[in-house]
């Protein structure tokens, strides 16, 4: 578990910038696709959990080296609380057994959408935009990458569960 809260925070550093928004590409929804894939429900949620207490309490863990109060509950802080949401359903809708399609569409139907909406309703209640620029800003240019990144951790799920048992 903490491998994985370590490669969260990791993968908030990995990062392209986007010049119309506050959110850049990063590859945090790898990490939080391989939490739910990886981990019982309840471990997910903790993984997640513990990031975000990180971040909350000052450590610079979210994206691009940044923390606290103010991240959180500013424009992009939703699609932080996302990620916890998103790895306890995809842990949840997994199923029991490995399946490269099955894990493909969970993250792509169910956990994505979950980090997009939460994150999209904060950005939009804290800045007052318009929502047809809330989805042109912070779901849009998002939606092509988060799909390989979602295909990659499905695969790479598959080859971490034939070589070891993750509990």
């Amino acid at each position: 578990m903490a491998l994985l809260v370590a490669l969260n925070c990791i993968s908030a550093y990995i990062i392209i910038p986007l010049p119309f928004t506050e959110s850049p590409l990063a590859l945090q929804t790898l990490v939080v696709n391989l939490v739910g894939f990886l981990l019982p429900t309840k471990k997910a949620g903790t993984v997640m959990a513990v990031y975000i207490l990180l971040g909350l309490i000052g450590i610079p863990v979210f994206t691009g080296g940044t923390a606290g109060f103010g991240k959180m509950f500013g424009p992009t802080g939703g699609y932080i609380w996302g990620f916890l949401v998103a790895a306890v359903l995809i842990s949840y809708f997994k199923g029991k057994q490995y399946h490269f399609k099955r894990y493909s569409a969970v993250s792509i139907g169910i956990g994505i959408p979950v980090i997009y909406i939460m994150g999209a309703v904060q950005l939009q209640a804290v800045t007052h935009m318009p929502w047809i620029h809330v989805v042109a800003i912070g779901v849009l240019p998002f939606i092509p990458l988060d799909i390989v990144k979602c295909l990659a951790a499905a695969g790479i799920a598959g080859a971490v569960k034939r070589r070891m048992t993750v509990s």
